[in-house]
């Protein structure tokens, strides 16, 4: 069964982790950013599985909203 992690579970849990690997699980819902393309934006919701980026295993960095630029 899944466990539901507290909200300061949460919170500790993307504090300490602004990235993580291809093959590991989304702390946290929202945008990242592979870390070899910055330009390249995604949205992963909690609990989904990172995928490899163009067929390489990478690590993947959470973006901010105003880090994200529409260019």
């Amino acid at each position: 069964m899944k466990r539901i992690a507290l909200l300061k579970e949460r919170r500790s849990a993307t504090a300490g982790a602004p990235s993580t690997a291809t093959g590991s699980h989304c702390p946290a819902s929202g945008l990242w950013s592979p870390d070899h393309d910055p330009h390249t934006v995604l949205s992963f919701f909690e609990g989904h599985v990172f995928p490899a980026f163009d067929g390489v295993p990478t690590v993947w960095r959470r973006r901010s909203a105003g880090t994200v630029s529409a260019n």
